[in-house]
């Protein structure tokens, strides 16, 4: 029963560090997050489109509820890519670096892609506050629900490059939260 209980506990060991123990939670519930929202968008779809072709009366709301889920999706499943290193890159001119250099050239690029995840927390935070009295049409929300995900993702993004950061300098390698 134990092994099982262990098996199932998709934190890391104590001996991490603080930022890694939450981070691998924070990345584990959005990578559960994402795959729900997936779920809920495969059946707004199903719904709308046996609305449309078997009840002949298709629902006004689910093309916009399908494109908000599609947002959350995508912003927060490529945050998670972020902390697994899911993303496509040249690994191949890394390679071919030595190693002290090679670390550095990993700091620069995880502390250019914080400072890109820095920039989509702001400007979406912007964005929404700027289109928050506005509401969609179908859905009755504001229209500020659709720039959550873009903040959320780029806080994410952040603290999953700085964790990345710290891991190099420690010469340890981050474990991917999905395994």
């Amino acid at each position: 029963m134990d092994v099982e209980l262990q098996a199932m506990d998709h934190s890391p060991p104590q001996s991490a560090g603080l930022l890694t123990r939450v981070n691998a939670r924070l990345a584990w519930s959005g990578m559960c997050f994402a795959m729900v929202g997936l779920m809920a968008i495969v059946g707004v779809v199903f719904y709308q489109v046996f609305g449309r072709y078997v009840l002949n009366n298709s629902p006004t709301w689910a093309e916009s509820l399908a494109i908000v889920l599609v947002l959350y999706v995508t912003l927060i499943g490529a945050a998670v890519g972020v902390r697994d290193a899911g993303h496509i890159g040249l690994e191949s001119f890394l390679v071919m670096l030595p190693d002290a250099i090679r670390r550095k050239v990993e700091i620069v690029i995880y502390a250019l892609v914080g400072v890109f995840g820095a920039c989509m927390a702001y400007n979406g935070w912007v964005l929404g506050t700027s289109v928050a009295s506005y509401y969609i049409p179908n859905l009755h929300v504001s229209e500020a629900v659709r720039y959550i995900p873009l903040v959320l993702s780029g806080v994410l993004i952040v603290l999953f490059s700085i964790e990345h950061v710290v891991a190099i300098i420690r010469g340890e390698e981050v474990a991917p939260s999905w395994n």
